[in-house]
């Protein structure tokens, strides 16, 4: 599970034909079966598939459209967007979800979780709000984010409800581009023993990410220094062509 998760950040269009052939290659004796289960328990799915950490809810469970076509990304608080990835222990995995504004890369809040249940997505979620309030959230069609006590946080806090397409990883790549940064920065560097480890060091990750670390994408700014605006003059020569477009 180790390898297929570096090497499915490193080559995400990897499927279980590929990966079989990939990890004897390493010297791994495995079957494609096998492979094709711990995919699955990974939530690992190839050809520009995003990891499908969250399974689509019942009946019950609403979908939102996909707000984000076209729209232009100019300003702090206008999309923020979440997912959830694997995070690699030395024994077994826990999950990370991280909530992010699209416009500065800024990381409003996360967490870790034994579990894919939307109790920890909600507690997440309740932490960002308390940080500012976005006016459009966008997720995948995952049961987490489908369920109403996700839902029911967004709609009293008056923000729109958006959600991938099914199958678009591209729908939300901001933060896919987050999961490979801090798995490469951060988890791949380190060999967290447990679950306080990896908190404890994703801990200490996330304050350098928002405040040290430059994005060449924001000429070369901090995503703190971009998302509480105290270098707003050099990022709004840099975005005078009208920001971000999703298309």
């Amino acid at each position: 599970m180790r390898l297929l998760d570096e090497q499915y950040t490193s080559k995400p269009f990897y499927g279980v034909e590929r990966m079989t052939h990939w990890l004897g290659r390493q010297g791994l004796s495995i079957g494609h079966n096998r492979v094709r289960r711990l995919m699955r328990l990974m939530g690992l799915e190839a050809i520009y598939q995003k990891p499908r950490l969250s399974q689509p809810g019942g009946p019950e469970h609403r979908i939102y459209p996909y707000l984000l076509r076209g729209l232009k990304i100019d300003h702090p608080n206008q999309v923020w967007a979440t997912d959830i990835t694997y995070i690699r222990l030395q024994q077994g995995f826990v999950y990370l979800m991280a909530i992010m504004d699209w416009f500065s890369r800024y990381v409003l809040s996360w967490s870790l979780s034994t579990t894919l249940d939307a109790c920890f997505c909600v507690e997440t979620l309740r932490q960002a709000l308390r940080v500012g309030t976005p006016e459009i959230f966008n997720t995948d069609q995952g049961s987490q984010f489908t369920s109403s006590a996700f839902t029911d946080v967004l709609r009293d806090a008056s923000v729109a409800i958006s959600m991938d397409g099914k199958g678009r990883v591209f729908d939300n790549i901001f933060v896919e581009r987050l999961w490979r940064t801090v798995k490469y920065e951060e988890v791949y560097l380190n060999d967290y023993e447990g679950v306080y480890e990896a908190r404890r060091s994703l801990g200490c990750y996330w304050p350098f990410y928002n405040h040290e670390r430059s994005h060449q994408a924001l000429g070369y700014l901090t995503p703190a220094e971009v998302y509480l605006g105290t270098a707003l003059p050099s990022h709004a020569a840099m975005n005078s062509k009208g920001g971000l477009n999703r298309r």
